[in-house]
């Protein structure tokens, strides 16, 4: 899921907002995971810190990726050709699968920088940029919506958790959304805004002090 070339102009957008739950069958995305493993390991924790980490990640969240992939909204030259025989069926359940994995601690922590601190609970409003924890969660951990709930989630259930995410990948993310490359959905319109005025500095800082956070434990269910 790295950073790939500017999506067409034609290419679809996505409205979140009102996005709905995602339900699939973990065990079925289990059996269809393996190719995954190249990037992402056997347990959804990436090989190289280049790609996200996928465990514990929402379903919601998951699924809204590979569906972006699939449709075109966002653009990769590795994930493309990936998701292209993938059918909804597929995707739901791949996206339930690493969602029920559980997201390891980092092994050792490391010293966060305080102007990654600084903008991830306060912000700069200087800058025009809102905290990171106003979408993301004071820990970073992201959104937890009720995942046997019908009714639609909240604006917000499509947000990624961040805690323990692999900080060279988040940069390239940062980097994406400033430069317009990761686009399509209502979410990357947020994100292109926050980052408009964030220098390379300030988003190496913000990636390196998420890299920190200690994601969630094993969820429950698993």
């Amino acid at each position: 899921m790295a950073v790939g070339a500017a999506p067409a102009a034609d290419a679809p957008f996505h409205d979140l907002r009102s996005q709905a739950p995602i339900h699939g069958d973990a065990a079925a995305g289990a059996s269809k995971a393996p190719v995954c493993a190249a990037c992402h390991g056997s347990d959804g924790m990436a090989t190289v810190p280049a790609f996200p980490n996928l465990a514990g990640q929402s379903a919601t969240y998951l699924y809204v990726q590979l569906h972006g992939f699939k449709s075109g909204a966002r653009s990769n030259a590795v994930m493309a050709p990936l998701v292209g025989s993938l059918s909804d069926q597929d995707m739901r359940d791949l996206a339930t699968h690493y969602a029920a994995l559980p997201h390891r601690p980092a092994s050792g922590k490391a010293r966060a920088p305080a102007r990654g601190y600084a903008l991830f609970h306060d912000g700069d409003p200087a800058l025009g940029v809102p905290p990171c924890q106003g979408c993301h969660g004071r820990e970073g951990r992201g959104p937890q919506p009720d995942p046997a709930s019908t009714a639609p989630q909240p604006p917000w259930a499509s947000f990624p958790a961040l805690a323990g995410q692999n900080s060279q990948y988040l940069l390239e993310q940062l980097k994406a959304f400033r430069s317009g490359t990761r686009a399509g959905t209502s979410n990357a319109r947020i994100m292109q805004g926050v980052t408009r005025n964030l220098g390379v500095a300030d988003m190496q800082a913000v990636a390196d002090y998420v890299s920190t956070l200690q994601p969630r434990g094993e969820p429950s269910g698993h």
